[in-house]
């Protein structure tokens, strides 16, 4: 079975995504992508785990990985979070515009940006156009799903008692690499 991996070293990664240097303190290195993201894990700020895979993991993939995240704590999740992720996972299960567009509207509609938007949000931006149908197409940065995954899982996870955050962060990031290493 081949790999998910798209970039084989960290410095790969920080190489075609200048933003996530912008979005993390870590110094990339010729380390393999699965091990220096384990280090994060084990690292002083391990939430940077969470950013190095969403940058890791192909788009559709890493919108998956959210989706997947944000249902195991299915308890801390409003109707809203969960409306936005039966959108995203209808894109993910059938790429097609419609799909696409369908969880970005709702996601850009929505009024508190909750966990459950990112990812709807991640599924938009994942591709296609940015601007509404029937105008030039505009192209959406390549950064922008890894951005709105992250946020969405770092949101889900600022909702987990304290108590709790490490295990469930580990359990996060194992799921994302489980899912590169596939």
């Amino acid at each position: 079975m081949q790999s998910r991996l798209r970039f084989s070293t960290a410095k790969e990664l920080f190489n075609a995504f200048a933003t996530a240097a912008d979005d993390m303190k870590a110094v990339p290195t010729d380390e393999p992508s699965v091990d220096f993201c384990r280090a994060l894990l084990d690292g002083k700020i391990p939430e940077e785990a969470v950013t190095f895979c969403a940058y890791l993991l192909p788009r559709r993939v890493a919108v998956w990985w959210g989706h997947q995240c944000l249902g195991r704590i299915d308890d801390k999740l409003d109707e809203q979070d969960r409306r936005m992720l039966e959108l995203a996972e209808q894109w993910i299960r059938e790429p097609e515009e419609d799909r696409r567009y369908a969880a970005m509207d709702a996601a850009m509609e929505a009024d508190v940006k909750t966990p459950g938007v990112w990812i709807a949000l991640a599924a938009g931006w994942s591709g296609g156009s940015l601007a509404p149908r029937g105008m030039a197409p505009v192209a959406p940065p390549p950064f922008l799903t890894a951005r709105a995954v992250n946020t969405g899982i770092l949101a889900a996870l600022a909702r987990v008692p304290v108590g709790h955050r490490t295990s469930v962060l580990r359990e996060f990031v194992q799921t994302g690499l489980s899912l590169a290493e596939a």
